[in-house]
């Protein structure tokens, strides 16, 4: 299996006891500032749940060891229920047992589990967050909104030089969609904004393959509420983009072409509007088999990625952009740096 792959989950076994994981002291010491550790952090979104093992230096560099994505669609229904599914729960759960095992296997020094949209909104979420941290050995918590920005933003900024310029970092996710404006690695603004590629799905896009004229009402909707929450100066001060996360990976990916995936083509991939409208444009008259079959796309991101796309755009309108640049790096990276004690995501 390549460090970054995507794949359906694994079938379930039986849950081994907590007390049969590998237990470490977590905390770090004054010495570990001295020298690398290494960290799991496991992202559970509301469409995705990911992995990322990595070894942090003491300067905050990281040497990423292996990543992984999958589509588990813990979101489902949630926006129309307010309640995580049994079939979804059941998803995650699968591709933890399997992400547990690699965390081991790599032997981590510390671990933490981010949950972010749908299990904020989610009735039974607290009882999910106590199982994944329970039944799986993780440091699980359920975080909100702002500091979702703050690990996004420090997740898409560390490494980069210092160049003066405003930007926005934007992660449209399953459930929300961040942005985070800022300078020089200080934010200035963030939110955490109720719309995302399963809510808006779920909303709008009911026939296959869709209406255009749902697909419109979908960007007017996102517009609505970019304008609502993204005070206008803070649009107008941005002169540059970085989108992180699902949609804008595999933007590039189809764009790209690229079968398979590859992480270091789309990292720094420049997305113009101009080629996003031609994405949307080639992906409105297909069905949802078709759009499995799309050169570039993963096949479980096809019944979202639609949304993807027509919220991608509205991102580029509402800050009078032109192109934006795809990163790899993400919450997951911000979420290992505070782990291992480097800085970043700290709550703003």
């Amino acid at each position: 299996m390549s460090p970054t792959s995507y794949q359906t989950a694994p079938p379930r076994g039986g849950l081994r006891s907590l007390a049969t994981y590998r237990r470490r002291d977590q905390r770090f010491t004054r010495a570990d500032s001295l020298v690398a550790v290494r960290v799991a952090v496991v992202d559970i979104g509301t469409n995705s749940t990911r992995l990322l093992i990595a070894d942090v230096a003491p300067d905050g560099a990281l040497t990423q060891l292996y990543r992984e994505s999958i589509v588990t669609r813990l979101g489902d229904k949630v926006d129309a229920t307010g309640c995580l599914q049994d079939e979804a729960i059941e998803r995650v759960f699968q591709a933890l047992q399997h992400y547990r095992a690699l965390i081991d296997e790599h032997a981590a020094s510390a671990t933490t589990a981010v949950l972010t949209s749908a299990v904020r909104d989610a009735a039974n979420g607290a009882q999910f967050t106590a199982a994944v941290r329970d039944d799986y050995g993780l440091d699980a918590r359920t975080i909100g909104g702002d500091e979702e920005a703050a690990l996004t933003f420090a997740g898409a900024t560390s490494e980069r030089a210092d160049d003066g310029e405003q930007l926005v970092v934007v992660d449209i996710g399953g459930g929300s969609t961040e942005f985070v404006v800022g300078r020089d690695g200080a934010v200035a603004f963030h939110v955490s904004t109720q719309a995302g590629v399963v809510r808006q799905t779920e909303r709008h896009l009911h026939s296959d393959p869709p209406q255009r004229s749902d697909v419109d009402a979908l960007r007017r909707e996102v517009g609505q509420i970019i304008a609502a929450n993204v005070p206008q100066q803070a649009r107008r001060e941005v002169s540059r983009a970085i989108a992180v996360a699902g949609t804008a990976t595999a933007s590039a990916a189809i764009e790209l072409g690229l079968e398979p995936y590859d992480p270091t083509k789309v990292h720094g991939h420049t997305l113009t509007r101009a080629s996003t409208e031609q994405i949307l444009e080639r992906l409105i008259p297909l069905t949802n088999d078709e759009r499995r079959t799309v050169k570039g796309l993963h096949p479980d991101r096809a019944p979202t990625i639609l949304a993807g796309v027509a919220m991608l755009l509205e991102v580029f309108a509402a800050f009078d952009l032109e192109r934006v640049e795809v990163s790899e790096h993400d919450i997951l990276r911000g979420a290992a740096l505070q782990l291992a004690g480097r800085s970043g995501g700290a709550v703003v």
